[in-house]
């Protein structure tokens, strides 16, 4: 084969594989090295220059220069170190190469040969990199394929042009079966590097495709006029989306559930006949919560923003229906609203909401030296810390019909005190490196735990009962599970001396 040819078919495959010609001329000068290192017995390294005009190329033995102390020199075959590479050639670095003309190799029976494999390979990676190209900005999005293979569960789609993904068994909706030529929606989720090279990645259980089947469905989204605010999915069984008009006019709920339910049916087939929920989204935390338990009615609701929990309560009637089977219910509107959401029965709610106030009461009666009266006024007001009593808004304490100014101003310069008293103590035992043995030995405690407590200065055990969920996460890098675990147990030793004075 002659220059000249090389260039045809190097035209011939750029215009067949619909790759660039620069990529078919890297491949045959691969292809030639390569026939050009079998020559020798030695393990040489040939590179080899085809002139992108004449077709006219040279044959080169390299070495690549490495520093003189470099432990990995594999030998003089490949390598030459940069003491000896400087007396060939004085203007070279350590990672440049040396260069040696050496003869060609003819082209003839490479083509049919070593050079086929080596262009088919780089063809298919040139391929294989435009598609991801292609499909980079895709990610994210709803794409529809055609099944073209199943293999051990997974399925492979044909996308066109070229271009597969790859649809893994652990993101099918379970019992979910495809054959050859079905045509599948999918949410394109990443672009996964393997070994074979990049491969797109598609999903069926991802709450995204639930989001995008309902933009494709709902006129409204599209454009602009509802908004989708989240979703949550136990895929093939149950789902709930969260929707926000923003045009007064129009019902959201209503316009997802479209004519006879025509607009949430067409999304349930897509999915395998998965029930959805459509829920409107509030600002309001509490209120969208009680939204996100439907069908449930919900009595009453308890937020606890530093826990980031909710206690909901449900007629006793309502309660298997709220918790959803295998806690499927709460579980959505948990994932749904973001928030930990407890539910419980309109009987335990106000045992537990009696226990914490008992709590609270018995707290403020001790930290405050207050009777009994003064301290359920403050429960009852809402006030669940000394902090809260020290430093909210003075107003917010004279809003209090029972209370004036006096026993505001008493009420808060007591609860400061004690704080002040508190935080001494602790960087007293901060300072001797001492933390308290009640902290160290309590259930749940070990020594790395209590040692970062200690650095920040959680050194007794009400230094601990005093901190929230998720400061207790940052500070110990426990669960948050973990968390509220220490802190209940911390918070139990405020009361032992008075429920032993009391005889409890």
């Amino acid at each position: 084969m002659n220059n000249k040819e090389i260039l045809l078919v190097v035209d011939a495959m750029s215009n067949e594989k619909g790759v660039g010609k620069e990529v078919i001329f890297q491949a045959i000068e691969a292809a030639l090295a390569m026939a050009t290192r079998k020559r020798y017995e030695m393990a040489i390294d040939a590179h080899v220059a085809i002139d992108r005009v004449t077709g006219n190329y040279e044959t080169f033995r390299q070495w690549l220069v490495v520093a003189d102390d470099d432990e990995e020199f594999e030998g003089e075959e490949t390598q030459i170190l940069f003491s000896d590479a400087q007396k060939k050639q004085s203007d070279i670095a350590v990672g440049d190469y040396i260069r040696e003309p050496m003869d060609s190799v003819e082209f003839g029976r490479i083509a049919a040969q070593t050079a086929k494999q080596v262009i088919v390979q780089k063809v298919r990676e040139a391929e294989r990199a435009q598609v991801v190209d292609m499909y980079r900005e895709k990610v994210g999005q709803m794409i529809l394929g055609t099944v073209k293979r199943v293999e051990r569960g997974n399925v492979t789609l044909d996308l066109g042009a070229n271009a597969e993904a790859l649809l893994p068994r652990e993101e099918m909706i379970p019992r979910e079966s495809f054959r050859s030529g079905d045509r599948v929606r999918g949410y394109l989720k990443e672009i996964r590097s393997e070994g074979r090279g990049p491969q797109l990645i598609v999903s069926r259980v991802a709450p995204q495709l639930l989001i995008e089947l309902f933009r494709l469905e709902v006129p409204e989204i599209s454009d602009g006029l509802i908004e989708i605010k989240g979703a949550a999915r136990d895929a093939g069984l149950r789902a709930k989306i969260a929707v926000l008009a923003h045009e007064s006019r129009i019902d959201p709920v209503g316009a997802c559930v479209g004519m006879r339910g025509s607009r949430v049916q067409a999304v349930t087939n897509e999915l395998a006949g998965e029930r959805v929920d459509i829920i409107l989204w509030d600002e309001d935390p509490a209120r969208f919560a009680i939204n996100a338990m439907a069908p449930a009615e919900v009595l009453s609701i308890v937020v606890d923003e530093d826990a980031h929990s909710m206690d909901i309560a449900v007629e006793e009637d309502q309660l298997s229906q709220a918790i959803g089977r295998s806690g499927q219910n709460v579980r959505l509107a948990s994932q749904l609203t973001g928030w930990e959401l407890n539910v419980m029965s309109a009987a335990d709610a106000d045992q537990k909401a009696e226990k914490e106030i008992g709590v609270l009461i018995e707290t403020f009666m001790k930290d405050l030296d207050v009777d009994e009266d003064v301290a359920l006024i403050l429960a009852q007001e809402g006030f669940s810390s000394l902090e809260e009593v020290a430093y909210v808004p003075e107003q917010e304490m004279l809003d209090i019909e029972e209370f004036d100014a006096d026993i505001v101003q008493e009420l808060r310069s007591r609860a400061r005190d004690v704080l002040l008293t508190r935080a001494i103590a602790s960087e007293e035992k901060l300072e001797s490196g001492d933390a308290d043995q009640a902290l160290t030995e309590m259930a749940g405690m070990d020594a790395e735990l209590a040692a970062k407590l200690e650095s920040h200065g959680v050194v007794t055990v009400d230094d601990l009962a005093e901190q929230s969920v998720d400061e207790l996460v940052e500070i110990g890098g426990v669960t948050a599970e973990k968390a509220a675990e220490l802190i209940m147990k911390a918070r139990e030793s405020w009361f032992a001396d008075e429920s032993t004075d009391t005889g409890e």
